[in-house]
């Protein structure tokens, strides 16, 4: 008798199933999430790195722009200063102010100061370059003359003094007193265009200045004025006809302000979130598949299968599948040898059973004949046997589609009164009755769905003191079919043991049902026709008759006549 092993080889074979094979997926396994947390914390640091990368960037970026504009002011008024001289005296005047205002200067150009693209191109569009001096302290600042392709003014600031802005005041106070009244405006606004400081002109007395400050600027002094919050200089300078200068407010290079930060942590951290979630959502959709095949596994779906990946779980899925396999190949050999061994009793019990007729036959002793008797019992209750366990299996394929079912809509009262019309007849001394909503419908295989329910029925009789009463229940969702007896019961913690095959307990219940002629079989296949119905089975005591009380659940049927409530 040939018995089909499935599609993959049985576990009694040789296999890579081995303890090395198990140990080598388990340190994939490991290796791959090992992998996994590598690349977060390459990540984490990363993102770490890049804040700090970004910080420096911002404040050097701040510091640049706030040195720029600061040196707008004095670059602008020599620039304009040196372009107002004649090309000879250039040398000679910067020479002569060199001295008083602590300050080099020099003339150049591109080509000499080796300036790269984007610091030429900060020049040739009227800005200013600082960049610190070589081997030196101080800072070095160029800018280009005022319509003069290519004539770089360069200034290399040692040291900062107060006496400094004074005098760069001065000169602009100068620089404005050369021209014309009437064009003294137009050079005033000219110059304040290439500065990026605030500068104005202005009649009268200049606002916020002390008693002692009016009389330094009245006799011609720049008067430098602190603000009321300490935080700015502003410089004032009289000119000819009541017209007074003002440089500034200049306000003090202040830190990145505590908003800034953290909206660049804010970035950080959602770009932190954005890698973590590209990171874990395809180990995530993988780890939903694996659940929902296990689950459909776990619910009869043998050929349900993992499709393994690249990364990560591919160790797993393909361990779940090797698995599954197994799994089901042991089931398939259990439930071929199952149907085969059933097939295959039916013979040598019927040529028994003949042997025995013809030896019944033959003999007249009463002795003999009562043994005769007993033997076929034996017989029949094998034959009963067999049936259960061809039932079982014939269940077991309805996974496969092989055997499938038929469900169609039918009355659960109708169903009921025909299961207690057949078995009131073999249980004389039990009263059988049917209570509850008779009305009640359900989409389910008749011909299965009796059986379970006629199983539950005859189990209730065979432990039944007196009666077995079927009520029938429903809810919007639901309908419950409850078959109570007034037994001995069900204990507690044998109630989920009763429904595997051939479960035997060992107490009075069990011990009255072997009695009776029970296999272990019947709630087995309740269980099963429930579970192809998209249904359970529970058990529980009896409330009003005080024995075991087992519920079939059902998906409801409705009708155009129920009413909701």
């Amino acid at each position: 008798m040939a018995l089909q092993t499935g599609r993959t080889p049985s576990i009694y074979q040789d296999t890579d199933s081995g303890p090395s094979a198990r140990w080598s997926s388990t340190r994939s396994t490991n290796g791959g999430f090992r992998r996994l947390y590598l690349m977060l914390f390459i990540s984490l640091l990363l993102i770490f790195l890049v804040g700090l990368g970004a910080a420096w960037l911002i404040n050097d970026w701040r510091q640049d722009s706030y040195r720029q504009r600061l040196a707008s002011a004095p670059m602008a008024l020599l620039t304009a200063l040196v372009a107002s001289q004649p090309a000879d005296a250039r040398d000679q005047w910067l020479s002569a102010y060199e001295d008083e205002l602590g300050i080099r200067l020099a003339m150049s150009d591109p080509e000499t100061l080796r300036l790269g693209f984007l610091e030429r191109y900060r020049l040739n569009n009227g800005g200013v370059l600082a960049r610190r001096a070589e081997g030196e302290s101080g800072w070095q600042l160029y800018r280009e003359l005022p319509g003069e392709d290519g004539a770089v003014l360069a200034a290399q600031f040692v040291g900062l003094s107060e006496r400094q802005p004074i005098l760069l005041v001065s000169l602009l106070r100068q620089w404005l007193e050369l021209a014309p009244e009437a064009e003294r405006e137009t050079r005033f606004r000219s110059l304040r265009q290439r500065m990026a400081v605030g500068m104005g002109l202005g009649s009268g007395t200049p606002p916020g200045l002390s008693e002692r400050q009016l009389a330094s600027f009245n006799d011609g002094h720049v008067v430098i004025n602190i603000g009321a919050d300490r935080a700015n200089l502003s410089f004032y300078a009289s000119l000819p006809g009541g017209r007074w200068l003002m440089v500034g407010p200049l306000r003090p290079f202040e830190p990145l302000p505590l908003m800034v930060i953290a909206a660049v942590m804010a970035m950080l951290l959602l770009l932190f979130g954005m890698v973590i979630y590209l990171l874990l959502r395809s180990l995530e959709r993988r780890l939903t598949r694996l659940e929902q095949i296990t689950l459909r596994f776990t619910s009869g779906d043998f050929g349900a299968r993992a499709e393994p990946g690249q990364e990560y779980l591919t160790q797993l899925e393909q361990s779940f599948n090797t698995m599954a396999d197994q799994v089901q190949s042991v089931l398939s050999s259990q439930q071929e040898l199952m149907r085969a061994v059933s097939h295959e009793f039916r013979t040598p019990v019927a040529r028994v059973r003949f042997a025995l007729q013809m030896v019944d036959d033959m003999s007249d002793s009463p002795a003999i004949r009562r043994l005769l008797g007993g033997v076929d019992d034996d017989i029949e209750a094998i034959d009963r046997l067999i049936d259960e366990i061809l039932t079982y299996a014939r269940l077991d394929n309805t996974a496969d589609g092989s055997i499938p079912l038929a469900p169609i809509t039918l009355a659960v009262g109708d169903m009921a009164d025909e299961v207690v019309k057949t078995l009131t007849t073999l249980f004389p001394r039990l009263t059988l009755e049917v209570v509850g909503d008779s009305a009640l419908r359900v989409h389910a295989d008749r011909r299965y769905l009796q059986r379970a329910l006629q199983n539950l029925v005859v189990n209730a009789c065979h432990h039944a003191e007196s009666r077995v009463r079927i009520q029938l229940t429903g809810d919007n969702q639901s309908v419950y079919i409850s078959v109570e007896d007034d037994g001995p019961g069900v204990p507690e913690q044998s109630r989920r043991r009763i429904f595997k095959p051939f479960a035997r307990l060992d107490d009075s219940r069990t011990r009255q049902r072997e009695r009776n002629g029970g296999y272990g079989l019947g709630l087995a296949i309740v269980a099963r026709v429930m579970e192809w119905h998209d249904g359970h089975v529970e058990v529980d005591s009896a409330p009003e008759l005080g024995g075991a009380r087992f519920i079939l659940c059902l998906p409801r049927e409705w009708s155009d006549d129920d009413e909701v409530s």
